[in-house]
């Protein structure tokens, strides 16, 4: 019979914190001690044995309710916690703050979701919410029975982004360097609103302009873009021509042309497709070099949006 482990009282409430989720039927994965970034090994450094001795399971697929599993983990780090919210039946609407390089008077992520509620002519929906410590909110719905919805960027308004299928948030509890993950509104977590669920699962795939009639909605292109591309990532196995790198840098490259041509910023596209590489398996560190890589090449030789 093997011994109870003995959990420090540093990660204790982390701990707790995960084994809350998993009663909650959500399955958690650890992050790194204070960051975002799921711990564990990337597919590259996979040793094949223990839960990936049938191939290479992503953050995604280790995540788990297992109680004697999640007090393994937690025991010996103190993890910051990432409930898998796929996995979990859960879509997560993500309001962000803006940037600090950002216009003064420009829309934070409440400001936009308030106006979508408005002209949808619904109330701001009273579900399960944690504030962030960057100051934002993290909006917890059920996923619809019957969609698979995915996440997405910018795709609800300025500053709204939702984590669905091929995501993660860090659950209430846990830190990074600007503060504590804390629940602000203990509400039951509330079905998505059949509009909201609409709008996410609308196709994502532009109209064609006419010929005799200028594209000037550039923003709204790039938007568009970014968005299509996070999906090709999170979609990228290793190794090949399509492996994650490579499809990586092949997005990357793709939405450089409309940061180069002035019509989304450059920190908007690599926060979101940093988050896309990560959760494929790639590093931090990989994923930042790969698109920086992009980035700057796109920008030294993009061809002036005038002549495309």
């Amino acid at each position: 019979m093997s011994e109870p482990l003995t959990v420090s009282l540093e990660n204790l409430h982390l701990l707790s914190a995960a084994l809350l989720c998993g009663e909650r039927d959500w399955p958690v994965l650890p992050v790194i001690p204070g960051a975002k970034r799921p711990a564990g090994h990337p597919e590259r450094a996979c040793p094949r044995t223990g839960r990936c001795a049938g191939g290479h399971r992503t953050p995604e697929q280790r995540a788990t309710t297992e109680p004697e599993l999640i007090q393994a983990a937690w025991a010996h780090r103190p993890y910051n916690v990432g409930i898998a919210t796929g996995p979990a039946g859960l879509v997560v609407v993500d309001l962000d703050v803006c940037k600090p390089e950002e216009p003064e008077g420009a829309p934070d992520g409440t400001t936009s979701f308030k106006a979508l509620c408005e002209r949808a002519g619904q109330s701001i929906p009273l579900t399960y919410q944690v504030r962030t410590p960057s100051g934002g909110a993290h909006l917890y719905f059920a996923a619809p029975s019957g969609a698979r919805l995915k996440c997405s960027v910018n795709r609800l308004g300025a500053h709204i982004d939702t984590r669905a299928w091929g995501g993660y948030v860090l659950a209430a509890g846990s830190t990074t360097e600007q503060g504590v993950y804390e629940v602000t509104e203990a509400a039951p977590v509330m079905r998505l609103p059949a509009w909201l669920a609409d709008l996410l699962d609308k196709p994502t795939e532009p109209t064609a302009p006419s010929a005799l009639v200028p594209v000037r909605d550039g923003t709204k292109a790039a938007r568009t873009a970014l968005e299509r591309e996070c999906a090709v990532i999170r979609a990228a196995r290793e190794g090949g021509p399509n492996g994650r790198n490579a499809t990586l840098h092949r997005s990357a490259c793709k939405v450089a042309r409309f940061v180069a041509w002035g019509h989304i910023p450059r920190h908007t596209v690599e926060e979101a497709i940093q988050a896309a590489g990560e959760s494929t398996g790639l590093s931090a560190a990989e994923c930042r070099t790969t698109i920086r890589s992009a980035m700057d090449w796109i920008s030294a030789h993009a061809t002036p949006r005038e002549a495309v």
